[in-house]
């Protein structure tokens, strides 16, 4: 028991710490310019892969990735993970750099209600009556927004939409944290060089050109993606699901914190409304997915003691 205790108190610890991470990465975007969105998601991509081969060395874990290559269809869905999360960073970092902070963190507020709409569609599951309840003020909370923008929010629906499909081509699968990573970011090292290099052509390359701080902190674009990573790799090897589904809400309230406390970006009264409407239905989603475990557990115990 005190071991089971120590891994759960260890899998809280990285778990914040990932979703912490994750949630100041407002503050470090804006650093790296005058360098423009498509250089910075072009050195995140090639430092990772950078990262994920000297942790790949130091565990011997290359013959894992080439176990994965050799599976069509593990590639295959990698592939097209690799593409979807490039969406997502080149996204995530135009909001940032362009002060849409706070639309940002709407986009990881409403993943979980875009989630649960992919289960529907692609997987065909059945929703609780607290579920499309849910999706339902979701739906009334993103409208509400976007008759306040005058636009949809688009910001925020493309990183709830490759977010969430992100999610589930890498569910679907099933390679570990490092290994998929290496390869997603693999996938992406040509392109990635070939931007760089179309951006050096222009005379338009900030890597190099603006003082050796601003060199290293685009190169440690690398680390600051690989290390949240690891550490939500491995609280979710300690923690139950319904732990982490808590703990990822810790992202997108301190990118909010950060767009409105921080960056005073605006937040007019019907803006607000949009997202207390959000946080009633994550609030919901979470009462129910709480109330379903435990009923889940009890069947599970009384089937066990009937067992006996």
């Amino acid at each position: 028991m005190p071991d089971d205790d120590d891994d759960t108190r260890r899998g809280l610890i990285y778990g914040a710490s990932a979703y912490l991470l994750w949630g100041v990465f407002p503050l470090y975007f804006p650093l790296l310019e005058p360098a423009g969105t498509v250089e910075i998601l072009a050195h995140r991509m090639t430092w990772s892969l950078v990262v994920m081969a000297i942790i790949l060395r130091v565990t011997r874990g290359f013959g894992r990735v080439r176990t994965v290559l050799a599976n069509r269809r593990q590639r295959s869905l990698l592939m097209g993970a690799a593409v979807l999360v490039s969406v997502n960073w080149g996204t995530y970092i135009y909001g940032v750099n362009s002060g849409h902070v706070v639309e940002t963190s709407l986009g990881y507020f409403i993943n979980p209600l875009f989630t649960i709409l992919l289960g529907v569609f692609v997987l065909g599951e059945r929703l609780r009556p607290a579920q499309w309840a849910a999706v339902g003020i979701g739906t009334v909370a993103v409208l509400v927004i976007a008759v306040d923008y005058g636009r949809p929010p688009w910001i925020a629906l493309i990183l709830a939409t490759s977010f969430g499909l992100y999610g589930y081509l890498k569910k679907r699968a099933a390679v570990g944290a490092v290994e998929s990573m290496t390869i997603e970011t693999g996938a992406m090292f040509v392109p990635a060089l070939i931007a760089l290099g179309v951006i050096a052509l222009q005379g338009n390359l900030v890597f190099g050109s603006h003082g050796a701080g601003n060199a290293l902190l685009l190169a440690g674009t690398g680390l600051v993606t690989a290390v949240p990573l690891l550490l939500f790799a491995a609280s979710t090897r300690r923690l139950p699901l319904s732990v982490i589904g808590l703990l990822q809400y810790l992202a997108p309230v301190l990118q909010f914190s950060v767009g409105v406390g921080i960056r005073h970006e605006p937040l007019p009264p019907a803006e607000l409304a949009g997202f207390v409407l959000v946080w009633i239905a994550l609030i919901m989603l979470t009462v129910d997915g709480l109330r379903s475990q435990r009923r889940a557990w009890a069947l599970a115990d009384s089937a066990n003691s009937i067992a006996a």
